[in-house]
């Protein structure tokens, strides 16, 4: 008998198809966003699951569904996941890294670009019919090429932006980290490790690719905002919570900053309602992996995931690191 799993929001047929051939799979068709109490009941006599960022891995669902063995995030981030009690009840974590870098980082630029040059703003200009004439300072923007741009989180994504804005634009590159990076990894993206205060007063652009958790919580608030030059952008593409985003609101309201670009908010799918009303920010709904070949990636290693642990005892890409007994 095939061991059963959950996939827990649409996939490529694809995939799914792959899934099926080794599994009994009980699939959200719908692509509904189950509630917890949904998940919890969908998750019973499954010995996997995959899922996105959507559904919630904690202890009490966890002791609802001892029989679970592994589950398999289609994501880089596992803000979803509580780690330590899915390691803690023996249950596998893993994620989707390396896959989306190049796609993510290429996204990272477009919404510098975007934000910088103030396309969202122009265009709702010209689909408004206000577009009359020509002047020398319509939407004149920031200027991107030869300019600094300062990375907070200098993983794979932040060294691939860092790539992208020395060898491309000419940019002068700084960054902060946990940890510095190698002098050859330094060398390769041009990258100079600075303080965080240092490169919020420096840097004309701010981009944020640290990874969530307790302690990068609002990494970017009030306080931060107000050491930022009033010429400079922050785009994040990292994940809701590590802006503030009504700080955020406010602070672009009043022009302490030029603007920003978001791909990730607090408490998403909803948008904090003031950022909706202010025309100096490009929205866009967490789409900075979504290409088709990355997004295919991506549910790919999750599908994988789920075969190498429940078929042949070991994951590719673990989160957590379990006895072999666990499995």
């Amino acid at each position: 008998m095939k061991p059963s799993i959950l996939v827990a929001r649409a996939i490529f047929p694809e995939v799914l198809a792959q899934l099926r051939e080794v599994f009994e799979v009980d699939y959200n068709e719908t692509d509904g966003i189950f509630t917890p109490a949904e998940l919890t009941r969908r998750l019973q006599g499954k010995v996997g699951a995959l899922t996105t960022g959507s559904e919630r891995i904690d202890a009490a669902l966890l002791q609802a569904n001892p029989q679970l063995k592994i589950v398999a995030n289609m994501a880089v981030g596992f803000n979803n996941f509580d780690v330590h009690a899915m390691t803690a009840a023996g249950v596998q974590a893993t994620n989707t890294p390396d896959v989306l870098t190049e796609t993510t980082a290429d996204f990272g630029f477009a919404l510098l670009m975007a934000t910088a040059r103030r396309v969202t703003e122009s265009e709702h200009y010209l689909r408004a019919g206000l577009w009359t004439k020509w002047r020398y300072d319509m939407f004149a923007g920031a200027e991107v090429h030869g300019s600094t741009i300062g990375i907070i989180g200098m993983g794979r994504i932040g060294q691939g932006i860092a790539r992208r804005a020395a060898h491309g634009f000419g940019m002068n590159v700084i960054y902060h980290n946990r940890s510095r990076l190698s002098a050859e990894l330094e060398a390769e993206c041009k990258a100079r490790y600075v303080s965080k205060d240092e490169l919020l007063k420096t840097a004309d652009h701010v981009m944020l690719v640290v990874p969530y958790s307790a302690e990068s919580h609002h990494t970017i608030g009030a306080a931060e905002l107000a050491q930022m030059k009033p010429t400079a952008t922050l785009v994040n593409i990292a994940r809701g919570g590590i802006v503030d985003d009504a700080a955020l609101a406010k602070a672009l309201a009043v022009g302490q900053i030029a603007a920003a670009g978001i791909d990730v908010f607090e408490g998403e799918p909803s948008v904090q309602p003031d950022l909706l009303k202010v025309p100096n920010v490009v929205l866009t709904p967490h789409i900075a992996s979504s290409t088709i070949k990355t997004r295919k990636a991506m549910a790919q290693l999750a599908a994988d995931n789920l075969i190498a642990c429940l078929i042949q005892g070991k994951a590719l890409t673990p989160v957590n690191t379990l006895p072999r007994q666990a499995l």
